[in-house]
Parts: C-alpha cells; sequence; structure tokens
C-alpha cells in the first residue's frame, strides 16, 4: 500500500522526517555514478498488447522466429504466434496446485507449472524445459519435451531432475528457469516453507513443524529447496554437474547441484552470458518492524552472484541483518546468529552444521520508503530479476534498444508495477539505478524477455493472485530509433445538440515527435450507413442538418507515409441539458463549520427547466462529498474538461480511494477469495465488533494472521493509522446492502464537519428524455472546494532550492536557499484574512537556519499581503522535538477574486545553509 498524507492542520511524524538529512546528502553528493550519456526519449518505446486475460502466466521463453511460449500456473502450455496474431493452447500438462494439511483441508498453493525456457541449441534439437509440480508425488521436477512445430510432444517427456517437497503447508515454489553461456541450466527453487505462524524467521524446530522451519531446505547443503541450482543437461536425459558449484562433487551431506544456497523464494533468475553473472529477485518475509530479541523488519532483496555462495535466509536478511535464534517451544530469546559463521543445529538439518559465510544482498528495501533507495517507493514488495542487454546480441536486428542500456540489467517489482534499468560493476556493485519506462503502466510484470528482433517481452500477470484476471497480458515493447507515427489528437466544440448542429472540428494536442510535415484528413459517417464526407485541414468545421449518430475519424499522416488516427462519437438531434451550480461565499475554499448555500438550476432545449416546473426537483440528482486530497477532483478545472460523468462510485468514501491506490488488490477483491479473503466477507465477520475498526488497522499497518486459516497480512508500515481505520471502514461497510446515497434538494445548504479534511465535491446531474429516437443526454456540473489547509510539498509549482522529499505520496519541500518560493495557481482569496504555518527548523539533522515567510500574489516579487516574523530553530528537549514545528499565525491584507498565491521563503544571512521545512499553511476567513 502506497498511501501517506499529512493530517488537517497537522506536522510531520518525526519518524518519516528522520531521512531528510540523508536525501539532502544524496541530493548534493550522492553515492551513486551516473551515466554519461542521456537516457532515450520515452516516447521512442510503444507498448503493444499481444494477448490479455491470461490465466495466471508466470513464465515464457522466446523462439528463434520471434514466436513466445508461455505456461501457465494451472498447467496449460501456450504458443503466441506473431503470423497469425494468435495465443493458442498446444498442450496441457497435468499439474499439483494444492495441498492437504494434515486435518485434510485442502487449500490453493503456489504449486503448479512454473518455469519455462528452451535448450541453447534449440534450433538444431527443438527441446523445450518445464519445470513443474508432480501431481502424483510430494515433488517439483524439472522435464524436457520436444516442440515439432507448433506441437509440444507430450510422449518425447524425459524428468530430469527431482526437487522432493513437502506439500502440506504452502509456500514458496521458485521455478525460474535459464542457461549461461557454457549450455548450463540454472533453476531456482524456493524454501517450501509456510511463513504463516511468523512475521520473521521461520525456524521453528518443534516436533512436527518442519513445514515451517526454512532450517530444512534453505539452510540444509543436503537439500535441494531454497537454492538456485545448476547442472548440464545431457541429451539422453540425464545430466552432469559442472565445476565450480559450491559444494565439490563428494562432499558428504551437500548436494552438487547447489550454486547458490539460502534464499527465501527467488522467482525470477537471469543470468548475464557475458559477465557470466547470476541475478534473481527473492522474496522476502513480512515483518514491518524491527523486533528486539526476535530480528529485522522485512526486506526484498535483489542479488548478483559472481561465484557460488550462502545468502543467509532463514538467518539473515538484506545487508547480512541477523535473525535472533529464537526458540519456539519456550519463545526464548537467543544471541543473533553470525553471518561470518551461520550455523544450522535443526533437528530438521540433513547436512552439514557450518555452513559458508552469508553474502549480503546488492540490493535490499522495505515496504516502508528506503532511505537507501528512495526509488523503490514504497508498498507491497515482490522483487524479481529480469535480462541483461547487450547491443552486440542484437547486431541484425529490426528494434535494438538504443546503446544507453548496453551492459544494464533490467530489475522488476511485481508489486509496485516497475521496471529498473541497473548497471554492476566488475566487482558486482551497484553503481546506477533507475526507471525504466516510468510512465509506462504495467498490471504486476512477472516474467521479462528480449526477443531476437530487439523487442523486451513483459508478461504481465495482472492485478489478483490465483484467479484469472483481465488485466494479465502478454506484451511487447518496442524501440523506434527511426520515423514514429504521429501522434494524434481529436477534438470537437461539440459532441451532442439540436440540429442544424454546427460543430468545429480539431486537431489540437497533435504531435509528430520527430518534426515531420503533416497532412490532415477527417471523414464524418453516419452510422446508418452511407458515404463519408470528406474534409481536408486540420480544423475543419461541418454542419449536420439530419438527426442520427455520427462519427468523425481524423487521420493524420507524416510526409514519409507513417499515419495514425482516432474518432469521435457525435449526437445530433438531441441538446444536451445545462446545469448549474451556483454557491456563495469563496468558490476555492471551504471553512470547516461553516455553511455553505447552493442552489442548481436545469435547463433543456426539449424537456424544459426546473424554473418552468417541467422538470421537476425529483429528476435532479444532487450529492456532496469529501475527496481525498490528490484525486482528480483536486481543481474544479480538472473536473470540467476530464469528461468525467456522475456515477454513485465517484462518492464512495475515502477508505476506497485509498485502497485503489494501494497493493491490496494483489491479494483481495471485494466479493470473491484471492490468496487473502473478500473484502464482503471480511466485513461480514466483523460486524458488530466494536474493536475491530482498531484491531484490523493495526493488523493492516503492523502485519498478522491467523484468523483466515494460514494466510499472512504482510506488514504496511507507511500507512499512516488514520488511513488504516478509514480502509477499514470501507471494509466493513461492504457487509451491509449497498444503498444508494439521496439525493440532496435542489437548493439547500452543506456544512463541513469541523475536523473535515479533503475536498469538498459538490455535483449536480440531470439526465433529459432523449429525443428524435435519439439517446439521453446528460448534463453536469461539478464544484470543488478545497480544504483551507496547504501542503506545501504539493504546491502547483516550485523554484530552483526548492527539494521535494517524496514520502509515499506526500512531498515535503524543503527549502535549501533564500529567495526562493512554492506557487499555488489560480486561488479565490475572497474573504482571507489570516493565515498560520506550521514551519520545521530541524537544526541537528539539516542545520538548519529559520526564515521568514512572505506572502506575495502573482508573482514573487508581487504586492506583498503579509510575512511572518524570523522563524527560528528551537532546542530539542528530545528526540521526539527535533522536527516538530512552530505554529506562526499572521494576519494578512485582504484581497479579492483570483490570484496565483506566492509563499516566497527568506533568510539574507542563510549563505548555503538549508532555512527551514514549511509544511503546511491554512487559512482563515
Amino acid at each position: 500500500m502506497k498511501i501517506t498524507r499529512l493530517p488537517y492542520r497537522s506536522y510531520l511524524p518525526a519518524v518519516a522526517l528522520t531521512g531528510l538529512a540523508i536525501g539532502l546528502w544524496a541530493y548534493s553528493a550522492g553515492p551513486r555514478q551516473f551515466d554519461t550519456m542521456l537516457p532515450p526519449d520515452e516516447n521512442r518505446f510503444t507498448k503493444a498488447v499481444l494477448a490479455e486475460k491470461l490465466n495466471e502466466p508466470l513464465e515464457m521463453t522466446i523462439l528463434p522466429d520471434e514466436r513466445v511460449l508461455l505456461v501457465e500456473r494451472h498447467g496449460a502450455v501456450r504458443l503466441y504466434s506473431p503470423t497469425t496474431k494468435q495465443l493458442r493452447t498446444i498442450a496441457t500438462i497435468p499439474v499439483s496446485t494444492k495441498y492437504t494439511d494434515k486435518e485434510g483441508n485442502v487449500t490453493e498453493a503456489e504449486d503448479g507449472l512454473l518455469g519455462v525456457n528452451i535448450d541453447p541449441n534449440f534450433a538444431q534439437n527443438h527441446w523445450v524445459y518445464l519445470y513443474y509440480s508432480d501431481p502424483d508425488a510430494a515433488r517439483n521436477i524439472l522435464t524436457r519435451y520436444e516442440l515439432k512445430g507448433d506441437e509440444l510432444v507430450l510422449s518425447s517427456k524425459k524428468v530430469i531432475l527431482e526437487v522432493p517437497t513437502q506439500r502440506e503447508q504452502c509456500c514458496h515454489t521458485g521455478g525460474s528457469i535459464d542457461w549461461d553461456r557454457a549450455g548450463n541450466l540454472y533453476l531456482s527453487t524456493g524454501d517450501n516453507t509456510s511463513p504463516r505462524a511468523t512475521l520473521y524467521a521461520p525456524i521453528d524446530e518443534r516436533e512436527g513443524r518442519s513445514p515451517w522451519d526454512a532450517q530444512k531446505s534453505s539452510g540444509n547443503t543436503n537439500d535441494l529447496r531454497g537454492k538456485i541450482l545448476r547442472i548440464h543437461p545431457e541429451a539422453d536425459g540425464s545430466y552432469t554437474i559442472p565445476d565450480g558449484n559450491l559444494f565439490p562433487k563428494g562432499t558428504l551431506k551437500t548436494r552438487p547441484e547447489i550454486y547458490t544456497m539460502g534464499h527465501r523464494n527467488p522467482y525470477r533468475i537471469a543470468v548475464d552470458r557475458h559477465t557470466g553473472n547470476l541475478y534473481w529477485g527473492d522474496v522476502g518475509p513480512d515483518a514491518g518492524t524491527d523486533s528486539a530479541g526476535v530480528g529485522p523488519m522485512a526486506e526484498d532483496e535483489y542479488n548478483v552472484a559472481q561465484r557460488p555462495g550462502n545468502f543467509g535466509w532463514p538467518y539473515f536478511v538484506g545487508a547480512n541483518k541477523a535473525y535472533n535464534d529464537v526458540n519456539f517451544a519456550t519463545n526464548a530469546k537467543g544471541a543473533p546468529f553470525d553471518p561470518a559463521h551461520p550455523v544450522n543445529d535443526s533437528p530438521n538439518n540433513t547436512g552439514l552444521r557450518d555452513l559458508p559465510p552469508a553474502q549480503p544482498a546488492l540490493i535490499a528495501y522495505p515496504a516502508s520508503e528506503s532511505k537507501k533507495y528512495p526509488i523503490m517507493g514504497s508498498g507491497g514488495r515482490s522483487a524479481m530479476a529480469g535480462p541483461a542487454y547487450y547491443k552486440a546480441d542484437f547486431a541484425g536486428a529490426k528494434r535494438p534498444f538504443p546503446d544507453y542500456y548496453d551492459g544494464k540489467v533490467f530489475f522488476y517489482e511485481w508489486m509496485r508495477d516497475m521496471i529498473l534499468a541497473v548497471t554492476v560493476n566488475d566487482k558486482g556493485e551497484q553503481t546506477n539505478i533507475e526507471r525504466f519506462l516510468p510512465n509506462m503502466p504495467f498490471s504486476h510484470p512477472i516474467d521479462m524477455a528480449f526477443g531476437p528482433n530487439g523487442d523486451l517481452y513483459v508478461l504481465e500477470y495482472g492485478t489478483g493472485w490465483f484467479v484469472q484476471n483481465d488485466d494479465s497480458r502478454l506484451v511487447r515493447i518496442e524501440y523506434n530509433a527511426g520515423n514514429r507515427k504521429p501522434l494524434v489528437q481529436a477534438l470537437a466544440s461539440q459532441t451532442a445538440g439540436a440540429v442544424p448542429l454546427k460543430v468545429t472540428l480539431s486537431s489540437e494536442g497533435t504531435k509528430d515527435y520527430d518534426g515531420d510535415a503533416l497532412t490532415y484528413q477527417w471523414k464524418v459517417y453516419n452510422k446508418n450507413g452511407g458515404q463519408p464526407t470528406v474534409l481536408e485541414g486540420p480544423n475543419p468545421s461541418f454542419t449536420f442538418q439530419k438527426a442520427g449518430q455520427y462519427k468523425a475519424v481524423l487521420t493524420v499522416k507524416d510526409d514519409k507515409g507513417m499515419s495514425d488516427s482516432r474518432e469521435i462519437a457525435i449526437v445530433a438531434g438531441n441538446q444536451p441539458p445545462v446545469v448549474t451550480l451556483t454557491t456563495n461565499g469563496n468558490k476555492s475554499f471551504y471553512f470547516p463549520g461553516q455553511s455553505i448555500a447552493y442552489q442548481v438550476n436545469v435547463a433543456d432545449k426539449e424537456d424544459g427547466s426546473l424554473a418552468s416546473g417541467r422538470i421537476t426537483p425529483k429528476q435532479v440528482t444532487v450529492r456532496s462529498t469529501y475527496q481525498q486530497e490528490g484525486t482528480s477532483a483536486d481543481h474544479q478545472g480538472d473536473v470540467a474538461t476530464s469528461g468525467h460523468k456522475f456515477t454513485e462510485a465517484a462518492y464512495l468514501g475515502s477508505g476506497k480511494t485509498l485502497i485503489d491506490a494501494s497493493d491490496c488488490k494483489g491479494c483481495h477483491f471485494v466479493d470473491k477469495k484471492s490468496i487473502g479473503p473478500a473484502f464482503v466477507d471480511v466485513g461480514k465477520r466483523y460486524k458488530g465488533d466494536a474493536n475491530a475498526v482498531a484491531s484490523l488497522s493495526n493488523k493492516i499497518i503492523k502485519g498478522g494472521g491467523g484468523v483466515w486459516g494460514d494466510a499472512i497480512m504482510t506488514a504496511h508500515p507507511q500507512v499512516g493509522e488514520a488511513d488504516a481505520q478509514e480502509m477499514v471502514k470501507y471494509i466493513l461497510s461492504l457487509a451491509e446492502k449497498p444503498t444508494v446515497t439521496p439525493s440532496l434538494p435542489t437548493k439547500g445548504t452543506v456544512t463541513p464537519g469541523k475536523e473535515q479534511k479533503g475536498n469538498l465535491v459538490l455535483q449536480a446531474s440531470y439526465k433529459d428524455k432523449g429525443a428524435n429516437g435519439l439517446p439521453a443526454q446528460t448534463g453536469e456540473q461539478t464544484l470543488v472546494l478545497r480544504n483551507p489547509v496547504l501542503t506545501m510539498g504539493v504546491s502547483d509549482s516550485q523554484s530552483k532550492g526548492i527539494m521535494l522529499y517524496k514520502m509515499g505520496q506526500a512531498p515535503v519541500a524543503i527549502v535549501l536557499a533564500s529567495d526562493t518560493y512554492v506557487q499555488f495557481n489560480k486561488l479565490d482569496l475572497t474573504g482571507i484574512r489570516a493565515m498560520e504555518f506550521a514551519v520545521s527548523v530541524p537544526r541537528q539533522q539539516l542545520q538548519a537556519v529559520g526564515g521568514r515567510i512572505e506572502v506575495r500574489l502573482d508573482s514573487p516579487t508581487g504586492q506583498l499581503i503579509g510575512q511572518t516574523d524570523d522563524i527560528l530553530p528551537v532546542e530539542a528537549k528530545s528526540a521526539a522535538d527535533v522536527f516538530k514545528p512552530v505554529m506562526t499565525k499572521i494576519t494578512v491584507t485582504p484581497a479579492t477574486g483570483v490570484h496565483d498565491l506566492y509563499f516566497v521563503f527568506k533568510n539574507e544571512k542563510a549563505g548555503k545553509a538549508p532555512l527551514f521545512v514549511p509544511v503546511t499553511t491554512q487559512l482563515f476567513n
């Protein structure tokens, strides 16, 4: 969940601000080595959807002829053909997808058809390797099949390697397959251990608790689970052991197949065939906080192995942060494990007692925002490793990636929907990390691979877990180094009206990224048929004389022959109603506790009007609600031009807004079970429980389990308590039968509560009766009034010298120099007579020296309507006081009408020292 919101009239929590000093250091002299080349233009990349609505796709491999072979967890082997542009199932492998505990309860597991890859000599031998859960025995097996044309020959199956598993408890399967340049096959395996009895290290050594003890697998040198294996498949279906694995062949109590050990769930791996580096993402545990005597908070890891090694699980996480040797029988807290000399003395261990030294992660990050890697953001975690790119591999490709990415490895985050381009030096150190295509949306990428043409294929699992998702896709990302087709925008002065209807068509916003000369052609079609009317030029006009439904299609072509089109639907013969909504008082802000009078008027050419009585008040819908600051309704202009239509969904509470913006959907659906329970079922279970809001919000933040079987709720420490409570209230509301919020009268008042937060949204709408056999039209008007607390970090613009330090979704403005400012656009200042500033001056952490704030209109040097006295550092008597804000209230010269509002920060004696952290400004009338 990626939600952080500053409370009304509040100051920043000290725990959130402790990273500011680190942020400043990174801002001025960060440790990373930056690439000298400029990153390529993101507009040169396009994303093509090849197939969608897949059923839990897990891994894919690209064939030499650009066909894509992918597997789905329930056993389907599917093949996409670029020739037919079709994805079809070519085989179904029987697999196990469930486990049965000792009580006989059957539950969905992570098992199934897990991995796929092709032989390095596929062009000659046509061999395909699959890794899956055997339905007839408690084992996962690596198998080989022959692919003849589009047929997977099931009779050619050879079982190459067996990984015995336990199937009493979920989870962690691994299952990724890759190759090095010597023809060695790498296979990742999970720890096959339940994480659901502890948020920390699963090292339960009690009798009968082996499924909860990862020392039997990840920490066991004589077990293939929790490892990345390296073998050399042979033509007869057997395999040999290459030299250089972790344990020499013949070493007692070891398996020679092990290349790396100490993994929790290395779900996706990648081998760099140029350097030999092995990369993987290890999905970490669930604890949201450090626990004294137990161990550190959870982190996910990106890792690199240049040689065999032990990477620490279940004794260490991240940068070798040690867990304690907890006795689960007595709950006694033992000493922390030693990364230099880890010892496995579990009764479930069949391997060596003394393990190889633990290796730290390349990159590690928690659920909350990482101080070391702020680029990772916050929220749910599922680290995965993708391919390294080398331009030399694509010398004859149609669309190779730009040289900028030569030698970079692509990591990705399944839960956070991000792809990262990472530079790793010859020593195996990360020297640069950056977002790849940050503006391109993804839906839980679960595998990535480059194809022969130079394109990057991405397999998107989709939003929900253990279900077939509508947003699950196979996509191809193409880089166009040459001519690009125009980006076309089509607009109309009006899209509905009475006849004769004169419409001005517009291509405003159309652009060509290559600067080519463009030609414009419009075709107007009647949906009842007939020849279209052709109009030339970018912005022609057309008059519709006959009632009907039409579409206007704009085609724009560049001078090299590339073209694209957009269309607009137009209804002639029914004039949309005109709805007006007016309020008294300030047009930008509401003031908690003060009533706002409003009035609605409606006029429709065919139906009449409210004033005449032909339209009755009950036919008009009027609603008011509050939306979290930062949604699309922040500014009236946004709503007025966005084309949003009135729906009941727009008026669900802030809890739903918070959940929709979080990672909750990865494990929960509203009305059906995923990996976690349906929200409706949660609401029903806790209906009438007076303690539910407190207990469930605490579980969201800290994590926990035990109520819905053995499912664990991952900790979300980045979620504030108030937000967690809003989320729980929404979930609990789902137990009630849905009711439609009664419409307000067309004339009345609304009174925000004295502690009301967010934006007040007033909306009025009327749907007419249709005319001339044409569909009904809806008219609406929306007014948005802001809470009078302005958060400085979310201003409309800032000058140089203002650093925005992002915490979740709420940036903080740090003033690094005098004569800097933040700007808020187009605010109605009518009636505003005073302002109160909350300003933190952290001398100890930021060496802040303080200063004053000037309030100016329309420019940084515009009319001065008020200023504070000097705001100076306050000596902190405790750690909690370091970031405690100073509250300063001033009167301002009254202004009328709409202005751009500037807060200018001054301290002529500051030199190069930062001034302060202005947090909020509250306006008073």
